[in-house]
């Protein structure tokens, strides 16, 4: 008798949907709060045909799934982002490209899914994929107007977390390369002008997932998950951890070159999202979910490593005058998809919020954790026996005075009802039950992340 492995990112809540729909009058258990208008977007793959190849979760179709939310009643709505790619397959009636754990098609154009993240900036919602330009997004029937390139000035990738400075509006992203130079760095204008692209000169290709800004600096990561063609050529893998090599950091005035970059060593780890960084006197401190070394996106090397893919939650400090390092752990709880309130990017928070793990072989999210970085204390929320949920989103309360003032929203499956919901938590009592579960139509497959688009914004953003 033979079996046939079953691909873990096709079955379950991973699989995909097919059907885009809209449905209105969800049923609320609870009450939604009646200060709480806008629309929760999630971005996920989800693919449009069956694969070939070996499929990873991160090479589906972008979908968004959103919720609006207005008058205490919430409508539904999904749509997959309608990039080259899927206008391609979506012609053909099959899979075309593979993912990327197979070797590249040279032949075809660029793979963006749009599948990674969303941005709100300059009145324009952007579906995010780091390997190409972004997509813009019409709101709120979430339908693609096309790909988005700043008036043909984008030069380079488009990384799939931009920061937005909430005091100046500006917003920076980078784009990392497998030929030199490996990395560029761009500043876009409040307005939505692309200013400057500047190259920074790394020792090698680099997966450069995430990185973090402040007041006054922007923070890129070196770290050791790196490229090489002549690796390829040899029969190796060419995305490889290389736990051999140390992590750098890099701190460059946010409107600065090359030239006046400064690089800070630290143990070898690897970052996929930072949580926030800011200045405190000669230092800049940072907080991240780093894991000591990842076998996520690569082949393992020959060091097999139990506490690999294991992210928790982490301070660094970088001394600008004497040049010091200090990384300390935070929590021993695994976690991943750190957010904050948003309206203090770049500035000295006192809270954050992680989703924190299961113990899965898969990335499966059991809860929340809310931490309080002022003294390393946490809270954590469970989502129930058999219910895993995503990313959380912090949502000010509109006129909020104080950080935590808000609510945390995500979508959560449950296993045994074959459903899914979107929760709405009260961030200052994360202990107590939901204040509102709206019942979804359909159920809505695990993701990455998420954005809340303001009814302001939703009204400013229509065409």
């Amino acid at each position: 008798m033979t079996t046939t492995a079953v691909n873990p990112y096709l079955e379950g809540n991973f699989a995909p949907v097919h059907q885009e729909i809209t449905t209105d009058n969800l049923k609320v258990i609870g009450e939604i709060p009646p200060d709480l208008s806008g629309m929760f977007i999630r971005n996920g793959p989800n693919p449009q045909w069956t694969p070939i190849g070996q499929y990873h979760w991160f090479d589906g179709d972008g979908m968004l799934h959103g919720v609006r939310i207005s008058n205490g009643q919430a409508t539904y709505r999904n749509c997959y982002v309608r990039t080259q790619r899927w206008q391609v397959e979506h012609e053909a009636g099959k899979s075309i490209w593979k993912g990327f754990m197979e070797p590249p098609q040279p032949e075809l154009p660029s793979r963006n899914t749009g599948n990674t993240a969303l941005i709100w900036h300059a009145g324009k919602l952007l579906a995010l994929w780091e390997g190409g330009a972004p997509y813009a997004i019409q709101v709120p029937d979430l339908e693609t107007i096309g790909e988005y390139t700043y008036n043909n000035q984008l030069s380079s990738a488009f990384t799939a977390h931009p920061k937005v400075d909430p005091v100046t509006g500006e917003m920076m992203f980078f784009g990392y390369s497998f030929a030199p130079p490996y990395l560029h760095y761009s500043v876009v204008s409040a307005t939505g002008e692309l200013v400057r692209t500047v190259p920074i000169d790394l020792p090698m290709g680099v997966m450069m997932h995430d990185f973090a800004i402040t007041a006054n600096y922007t923070i890129f990561m070196d770290l050791p998950l790196t490229f090489s063609v002549e690796r390829m050529q040899r029969g190796e893998p060419m995305l490889m951890f290389e736990s051999d090599r140390p992590s750098r950091f890099g701190i460059l005035p946010r409107h600065g070159d090359n030239s006046q970059i400064r690089w800070f060593t630290a143990p070898s780890c690897y970052v996929f999202h930072t949580l926030n960084a800011y200045e405190d006197k000669d230092e800049v401190v940072l907080f991240a979910c780093p894991m000591r070394s990842t076998t996520v996106l690569a082949s393992p090397d020959s060091q097999t490593d139990p506490e690999a893919d294991i992210p928790r939650l982490h301070r660094w400090r970088f001394n600008l005058k004497t040049g010091k390092v200090h990384e300390e752990m935070l929590d021993d709880v695994a976690s991943e998809f750190p957010r904050i309130n948003e309206n203090f990017l770049g500035q000295a928070t006192k809270y954050g919020y992680t989703s924190r793990l299961a113990k899965s072989s898969i990335p499966l999210f059991e809860g929340l954790i809310k931490y309080d970085l002022s003294n390393a204390k946490s809270q954590n929320y469970e989502y129930g026996q058999g219910r895993y949920g995503s990313e959380v989103v912090f949502v000010p309360r509109p006129g909020a005075t104080v950080e935590d003032d808000g609510w945390l929203i995500t979508y959560v499956y449950d296993m045994s009802e074959d459903s899914s919901e979107l929760v709405v938590i009260n961030a200052q009592d994360i202990n107590s039950e939901p204040i509102a579960r709206v019942l979804l139509p359909q159920r809505v497959p695990y993701g990455f992340h998420g954005i809340w688009v303001t009814e302001e914004q939703l009204n400013f953003g229509r065409i």
